[in-house]
């Protein structure tokens, strides 16, 4: 697996997640929560993956213009986490709980148009050949993750 197509592969599945949560209706707090707890494991892992692995292996190669995207990410990635540790401990019944999770859906999509238009592209640039071994690797990380999620609930 090509460690691009995996990033964009988690994308469409997030993506996929928010419009379930939004057509979940006003009153579906049960629902909401659930979908919203799948959101956040994808997310963690997904973040996971891309500090450790893939924006160390681009920021290697990557020029100044390159360099700067992946740093921006980073602190992206920060929002986000903090987004999600404040949802954690909500009510999903309470107020801010969707207004937050509208925040969370804004800002990774935002991310993810970034990430896919300027930062992937550049990184498939200079990292050619390896994102193949890169993808393999994210691969085997991926499983760990997520067995750790799993075995945290």
């Amino acid at each position: 697996m090509n460690a691009i197509q995996m990033l964009k592969d988690d994308h469409e599945k997030v993506k996929g997640l928010f419009r379930e949560y939004e057509a979940a209706g006003d009153r579906a707090h049960k629902k909401k929560q659930g979908i919203a707890e799948k959101v956040f494991m994808e997310l963690e892992v997904h973040a996971t993956l891309e500090e450790e692995i893939f924006y160390p292996a681009a920021k290697e190669k990557a020029g100044k213009d390159g360099k700067a995207l992946i740093v921006e990410g980073e602190e992206e990635h920060h929002v986000v986490k903090t987004l999600i540790a404040e949802l954690k401990v909500l009510d999903p019944a309470d107020e801010h709980y969707d207004a937050k999770f509208k925040v969370l859906t804004e800002n990774v999509e935002h991310h993810i148009e970034e990430e896919e238009g300027e930062m992937l592209p550049d990184a498939e640039q200079v990292l050619g050949k390896e994102l193949d071994r890169l993808g393999q690797q994210m691969a085997q990380r991926k499983g760990q993750l997520q067995q750790q999620v799993a075995s945290a609930r």
